[in-house]
Order: structure tokens, then C-alpha cells, then sequence
């Protein structure tokens, strides 16, 4: 793992997301869980511009229709995307890790026709159970949600843990089940160890670099489906609608995460587009990073890592062993001379 910190790939994707979290945690204690609010800007007394403003030195996204900071909601929204993501593939793995090992070892017999039930999945998306299952959880009813925020939260990454986890779970027992069969496991197996030995000692370090892309790609799936979530106005945390039927407010986010705050935007794709393309922008610089860090770890567990490169030390100085290359060449011809000699007396 040392050499992984000494991967540039590495490093600036590892940097973009701590910027992000360290970041959002720092701006949220500095100043306060609630963006600042600029309903118009006046110039000489004169009203020059109202909501939404566009970027300006004081307001370098924008505000949104409301008159808040689009810079202030990214940055207090940071933390829940990228948490929640991280949270979702973490419990994923957690859970498909040990039933992908189950699949390939102690269920190899079962394994084919399990695939078989598990491969239609690939082609139906993810979004569309997501939607399914999240729509009574996060749609407001008309008199209000009866869970909190947490809980809310809590039990979306459950369940967007939960869709994809057969998937995960087959994809790591085909690859276990190849390793299964590979000489040194056999002659381990011959040796008597068992499958549970084989697997804590064997198969999980020979899978351990593939894990972690694994992990990352999850990771990066998660962010995808919660921006499509965005756009269907499923928010993170639980989506806040008005049911005023006169003047209703569109449904808005209540955690100002990325997602909400782009399916919020959307809209005004074509009147406003810095409101929708500050979080898209972030969406996919974090998409980048994560995608970077794999690249880079791939490559430091492969070896391909640029170590500093050391001075060439010499002990011995040239004209030494110029001196004793001359000794040698005169200690040649004087025995060559005496083995002539020898051969004519």
C-alpha cells in the first residue's frame, strides 16, 4: 500500500475527495448549515439584477430562484453524496463479499443456474427498482413524512444496497470459483485445508486489488443512480412537496445534496444554466477522482509506480581501477612468458 501514495493518479483523485468532504464539514462550521440568500443586486441604488443572479465575484455559481448560493448549497450538499455513495457500495460489499465466496466455493454445483436467474438483471436498470422502492420512502405525503432525515437516509442506502447485491455477489463467486480451481488450491485442498482456511488465506488476498476496483466502480454506479433519482425529484433524505393547490413550490431537496440540487435545476436548463451545471460539474469531478484512484492503484499494484531515482555511488574511483586493470594485463603476459618457457626447456 505504500507505493500507492507515490501514484500522482492516486493522489489527485484522493485529493479532490478529501477537498470535497473536509471541505463541506469546514464550510458547514464556518458558516452555518444555511446558504446565504440574495433576493437582487443593487448598483448606485438601482435594482440591476434579480433571482436567479448569475455568477459574480460574490456569488461564483450563481444563486438559484430562490436567491441562495448555489456555491453554499454544493459545498453543504458534499458530504450526504458523497457519504451516502460510499456508505451504499461499503454495505454492498459487505454483504456480497462473503455470499460471492459461498457461490464459488461451497455452492460451485448451484453456481450455474444461480447465474442463471441473476443474468436478466444486467439488462433491467438499476433506476427504474430504485424508484420502485424509494418512491414511499422519500415522496412527502400530504401530511408530512412520519420518519426523520436519518432514518430516511438510513434506510435508502439499505435499499440501494440491496438492489445490486446479487449482481455483485455472482460477479465475485464466478471469479472465486476460477481461482478455486487453480493448481496451488488444489494442492492446498490436498493438503487438507479447508474451504473457510482457503478462502481467508487464499482466495481473499488473491481477489483483495480487485475488491477495491470493485468497491470504486460501485461507488461510482451509486453517484449515477442518484443523479437519475434527481431528475425523477427522489431526493436524498426525503424529497419536501407543497401541496398548496394554488401556488405549490416544485418539490425541493431538504439535505441540498448534489442530486437534489440538479434535479432541482434541471429546469432551467436553457434560462439559467449555471443552476444545474455547478452540480453536474461536481457529480463528475468526483466521478473522475474515484475513477483516477482506481487507475492509480491499479497501477501501483501492478508496479507501475515512479520511484525517485538514486545516485549512482562510486567506491572505488576511475583511475584505480584503470591502475588495477594495467596490473592485471602485466601479471597475464609475465605468466604466459613463463609457461612459454617452461615449454621449451
Amino acid at each position: 500500500m505504500k507505493s500507492v501514495w507515490r501514484q500522482p493518479l492516486f493522489l489527485i483523485g484522493f485529493g479532490i475527495i478529501t477537498f470535497f468532504l473536509l471541505g463541506s464539514f469546514v464550510f458547514e462550521w464556518i458558516f452555518g448549515n444555511e446558504p446565504k440568500q440574495t433576493l437582487y443586486l443593487e448598483e448606485n441604488g438601482r435594482v440591476v439584477e434579480g433571482t436567479p443572479i448569475s455568477p459574480k465575484w460574490i456569488h461564483p455559481l450563481g444563486t438559484d430562484q430562490f436567491g441562495y448560493d448555489m456555491l453554499a448549497k454544493i459545498m453543504l450538499g458534499a458530504k450526504y453524496t458523497i457519504l451516502a455513495a460510499m456508505a451504499v457500495a461499503a454495505l454492498r460489499m459487505l454483504i456480497a463479499v462473503p455470499l460471492g465466496f459461498a457461490l464459488g466455493t461451497y455452492l460451485k454445483r448451484h453456481r450455474s443456474w444461480v447465474n442463471g436467474l441473476i443474468d436478466p438483471i444486467h439488462y433491467v436498470p438499476m433506476t427504474i427498482f430504485a424508484v420502485m422502492l424509494l418512491t414511499p420512502v422519500l415522496w412527502m405525503p400530504p401530511d408530512g413524512f412520519s420518519t426523520g432525515i436519518v432514518e430516511r437516509i438510513v434506510i435508502q442506502v439499505i435499499i440501494m444496497a440491496l438492489i445490486t447485491i446479487p449482481i455483485v455477489a455472482a460477479l465475485i463467486g464466478n471469479e472465486a470459483n476460477l481461482l478455486y480451481r487453480s493448481e496451488y488450491i488444489l494442492a492446498a485442498r490436498t493438503l487438507g485445508a479447508s474451504r473457510r482456511r482457503i478462502i481467508i488465506r487464499h482466495l481473499f488476498p488473491q481477489m483483495r486489488e480487485k475488491l477495491f476496483v470493485l468497491y470504486g466502480q460501485q461507488v461510482v454506479e451509486t453517484l449515477i443512480v442518484l443523479a437519475h433519482l434527481g431528475l425523477l425529484e427522489l431526493f436524498l433524505g426525503g424529497t419536501d412537496v407543497d401541496y398548496d393547490p394554488m401556488m405549490a413550490d416544485p418539490p425541493r431537496s431538504i439535505a441540498f445534496e448534489w442530486a437534489g440540487l440538479f434535479g432541482n435545476s434541471f429546469r432551467y436548463l436553457q434560462a439559467a444554466p449555471w443552476l444545474p451545471l455547478g452540480p453536474a460539474i461536481c457529480f463528475a469531478l468526483v466521478i473522475l477522482a474515484i475513477a483516477a484512484m482506481i487507475e492509480g492503484y491499479t497501477r501501483a499494484t501492478n508496479g507501475q509506480v515512479k520511484l525517485p531515482k538514486r545516485k549512482k555511488l562510486a567506491f572505488v574511483s576511475d583511475d584505480t581501477i584503470e591502475w588495477n586493470q594495467k596490473q592485471l594485463k602485466e601479471k597475464m603476459v609475465l605468466l604466459q612468458s613463463k609457461e612459454k618457457q617452461k615449454v621449451k626447456s
